[in-house]
This record gives C-alpha cells, sequence and structure tokens, in this order.
C-alpha cells in the first residue's frame, strides 16, 4: 500500500490573514464543516492567543467537528501555549502548534535571542503544551533560511521534548524546489530520533512555488503538508490544497501517497471559501478556476470529443465540477430547501438564520426561474440584512441617463434611525456609494470593487465584493442580487459594518 501523506488544512488561521479575509464565528464553523466534509486531517482554526473572538472560535469549532484534529498556533510562550490549549479541550484530537524563529535574521533583528535561548524557548513550550495534549507540533520559524546544522539541533531536542510533528517553513518564499527536497533529506538524516516524528511542509508563494516547493519537500520526506482552499494567505498566500492534492492523486506514479482527501468536495470548499471572504478565484486558476476544464481550441475539443483524457489528466467530476443543476424553484417548500443547503455543505446554524436564509430563497426564487447550486452559494455569502448591525439598505432609486449625470436615492437604517439622501456620482455605483458615505461619513477608503456573474444568463445573480480600509484595518463586504446596483448597495454596507465591529474590537472602550 502507498504511504499516507497528512493534509494540514490553515485556511482559518493563515488564509484569514489576506486583508481583509477576516471571518465571523459562524462562517469559520461553516468552513470548518466542509472541511471536514472534504477529509482534510488537521484544522488549523486559528491562533487562540491573538484575541478573545479567535479562541472562542477555536473552541466552538473544536466542539464541532468530530473527525478531523482542531490545532491552535502559539508562540513559544507560556501565555500563548496555555490559550491554545483551553481553546482546543472540547477536541476529540486536538493539537497544539508552536513556533519560534530559527534563522540568523530573525533571531537576530526580530526576536534579540542567543540560539542558546530560542532552543531552551522552544523545549519549554513543547514541554508545556504536552500537558494539554499528547499531540504538539513544533515549527522553526523562516527554517529555510535557518543553518541546517542549527535545525537538526533544535529539532532533537523538541523530539526529545515530546513533539509529535516536525514543521519546515518557507516562511518568506525564498525556497526553490530542488534545494528544498535536498534540505528537507539532510534535515532528516542529521536529526536524532527522525523517524519518531512526522516531517511537515509548510510553504508561501512570494515566488510562485509554493505548491511545487511542497511537493518537493514531499519527494525529500515530508509526510504532511500545509496549505490553503485556493492558496489563500497573506503576501502572494500560501500553496494550494487543491493542486496539491490532485497533483499527488494524479501523479501517483511518481509520488506513491494517498490523502484521505474526498477531492469531489474541492469545489464545494473553494466555492464556499470565496463566497465567504470576498477573494475570488481567477478563471484560468488550477482545477477550481471557471477555465480549468474549458476547451477553446478546435483541436482540443476535438480531441475531447473523441476521448477526454488526451488533453484532460483528470475529469471535471472528480474534483466536484457539475453542471448547473436545476434544484430548487419558487414551488419549493422549507425542508426541500434545508435539505439542499444541507447536502452542500451550507446549512446555517439555528432555526432562526434558516427561516432568515430561506425568505431570501423565496425573493429570489420570484424574480429568477431557474435556481441554481451557484445562486445558493451566492445567497448564503449574502447574510442579508440583520437588526444588531449599525447600517441597512431599506430602499434605492438610481436614475442614470446618457448625457446626464446618474442620482442615487437612497433610504439607509443606521443606528436605528432612518435616512433619506440624493446623491451624484460619475456614474451609477458612484452616486450610490456617495450617497452611503453622506450618512456613514466613515472616512474609509475604497480599495476593491468586484463583480462576478453568479450563474450564466441575463438573470443571473450579481455577487459583488468590496474592500474598504480605515487607518489600519481592512474589510471585505459581499452582497448578491440580480441587480446589480442593489448588490454593490448592499457589499458597501456589509462593509461597513464589519469596519464598525472591527472598530469595536480594536477599541473596545470606544
Amino acid at each position: 500500500m502507498s504511504e499516507r501523506l497528512y493534509i494540514f488544512d490553515t485556511t482559518l488561521r493563515d488564509g484569514e490573514q489576506s486583508p481583509g479575509a477576516s471571518m465571523t464565528r459562524d462562517e469559520k464553523i461553516r468552513i470548518a464543516r466542509q472541511l471536514e466534509k472534504l477529509g482534510v486531517d488537521i484544522i488549523e482554526a486559528g491562533f487562540a492567543a491573538a484575541s478573545p473572538g479567535d479562541a472562542e472560535s477555536i473552541h466552538a469549532i473544536a466542539e464541532a467537528i468530530k473527525e478531523s484534529t482542531i490545532c491552535s498556533l502559539a508562540r513559544a510562550n507560556e501565555r500563548d501555549i496555555r490559550a491554545a490549549g483551553e481553546a482546543i479541550k472540547p477536541a476529540a484530537r486536538g493539537r497544539i502548534h508552536t513556533f519560534i524563529a530559527t534563522s540568523p535574521i530573525h533571531m537576530e533583528k526580530k526576536l534579540r535571542m542567543q540560539p542558546d535561548q530560542v532552543v531552551e524557548a522552544a523545549v519549554a513550550a513543547v514541554k508545556l503544551a504536552r500537558q494539554y495534549t499528547d499531540d504538539v507540533e513544533f515549527s522553526a520559524e523562516d527554517a529555510l533560511r535557518s543553518e541546517p546544522e542549527f535545525l537538526c539541533r533544535i529539532f532533537d531536542a523538541v523530539i526529545q521534548a515530546g513533539a509529535r510533528t516536525i514543521n519546515v517553513p518557507d516562511t518568506v518564499g525564498y525556497a526553490v524546489p530542488h534545494l528544498t527536497t535536498e534540505f528537507f533529506r539532510k534535515l532528516i538524516e542529521g536529526t536524532p530520533n527522525s523517524d519518531q516524528v512526522i516531517w511537515s511542509a509548510h510553504c508561501h508563494n512570494d515566488l510562485g512555488m509554493a505548491v511545487a516547493n511542497s511537493l518537493a519537500a514531499v519527494m525529500g520526506g515530508a509526510r504532511q503538508v500545509e496549505c490553503t482552499i485556493n492558496g489563500l494567505g497573506e503576501r502572494a498566500g500560501n500553496a494550494a490544497l487543491e493542486e496539491i492534492v490532485m497533483a499527488v492523486r494524479t501523479r501517483c506514479d511518481v509520488f506513491d501517497l494517498e490523502t484521505r482527501i474526498d477531492t469531489t468536495q474541492i469545489v464545494p470548499a473553494s466555492k464556499l471559501i470565496s463566497s465567504i471572504t470576498g477573494y475570488p478565484v481567477q478563471p484560468n486558476k488550477a482545477v477550481v478556476g471557471a477555465n480549468a476544464f474549458a476547451h477553446e481550441s478546435g483541436i482540443h475539443q476535438d480531441g475531447v470529443l473523441k476521448h477526454r483524457e488526451t488533453y484532460e489528466i483528470m475529469s471535471a467530476e472528480s474534483v466536484g465540477w457539475s453542471q448547473n443543476k436545476l434544484t430548487l424553484g419558487k414551488l419549493s417548500g422549507r425542508n426541500a430547501f434545508r435539505t439542499r443547503l444541507q447536502e452542500l455543505g451550507m446549512l446555517p446554524e439555528g432555526e432562526e438564520a434558516l427561516n432568515a436564509a430561506f425568505a431570501r430563497f423565496k425573493e429570489l426564487a420570484d424574480k429568477k426561474r431557474e435556481i441554481f447550486d451557484e445562486d445558493l452559494r451566492a445567497l448564503l455569502g449574502d447574510s442579508g440584512p440583520d437588526a444588531t448591525e449599525r447600517y441597512r439598505l431599506i430602499s434605492l432609486k438610481v436614475v442614470s441617463e446618457t448625457g446626464e449625470q446618474p442620482t442615487a436615492n437612497l433610504v439607509m437604517g443606521a443606528l436605528g434611525e432612518e435616512h433619506r439622501v440624493v446623491a451624484h456620482g460619475a456614474g451609477p455605483v458612484d452616486a450610490v456609494f456617495k450617497a452611503i458615505e453622506s450618512v456613514a461619513q466613515s472616512g474609509a477608503d475604497l480599495l476593491l470593487y468586484s463583480v462576478n456573474a453568479v450563474t450564466a444568463g441575463t438573470d443571473s445573480q450579481a455577487e459583488v465584493t468590496v474592500r474598504l480600509s480605515l487607518d489600519d484595518m481592512v474589510v471585505n463586504g459581499q452582497g448578491a442580487d440580480i441587480d446589480v446596483l442593489v448588490a454593490s448597495t448592499e457589499a458597501y454596507i456589509s462593509a461597513l459594518n464589519r469596519l464598525t465591529t472591527e472598530a469595536g474590537r480594536a477599541h473596545p472602550q470606544a
């Protein structure tokens, strides 16, 4: 039998570090459930010491997930370790992932510690983590720019202290594949008791080689890969889970490894992450991009029609792509709606949330004859109005005529009061956003405005993402509606509400 390759997903932790990709507790639980359905071995649910909200989310995920190991990141200090230990307590299987920097530049410039002090801190962290769980992972931050001899020394020490997984991260995306393979081989050969632990790779994509370096690490002896859905992550992102899994599966002649990933859940996971974070997937993205299995060339089309494998090394169905199938309509009942959401891994928490989603579904069904799975994903991605939120859309009228300046007539709720405003703009969207800001006066900068059609056809829902920045905060807002201007309004208001929430967290007494 082939050896096992463990898939460690850090979408909820490293992926959330993408600007504006912060997620609510309920959104994180939805994602965790989809990752469990996908078959991910370890879910890094967050960084417990980062905030009370992060610790609460990890705790809630640990309660909800039964099949996957739930992990919390922790720096190599007592406060972080104890916060992580408390957060993962309810987990059927819990892991603490502790780390400290090991490269000369990090030890000298960031930590301002001597190598002996770094080893001492790492050992103490692992020993303390073992008081909470037997499953402890140790990471040497910036390992690929660290001295191999020092890495072998610190890895030997933490293995003796009880670490079960050793992670060798390319924190800054500096590595190249052939050197990564040799680096892992050298570490495994040079570390005493290396056969007692699982070796792990965690690669960033700064030079566009995160997946290549992860697979190179596997060739060098790594048996765990740390990755994210859609390659989400800070800066240029992380290694993409879908690409690693399908590379290992498609080229089994090279890797001879097995994962427990249900590959048919890859596309649903990709769509869920995209809708929640507001980070769209580029059409030419491998495996999960809209064009990944499209054939424009006549020669390619002819070959695929005659025999699929002439131009496709994997089938669209194997990763979860399927034809748009009519699933529900305006005559569909609540039970059918609930069942389909459950099948899609999108069932909201609680009856109140389900009722609100069903009401939005009925509104959409009255406007749109055919309701597809993609429509449901967009519908659930748009949380809809919430009485507890600061701002909400009541009504909107936009007038746009050739040669005339567009005008937006907006009725908007703010702190329980109703505001009626009129604003002009360079275009209809500009007019709408200026109308909103005349009420909110947030002072935020618009970093991104993105519109995507959810399905084919002129009656497709528009899925809009708005990214706002204020001081050091960056947030995304999403909206979905058949009317692109309504979707744009909802997205901007959603971003404003998130901005208000983030400001409240940063300044709780304000």
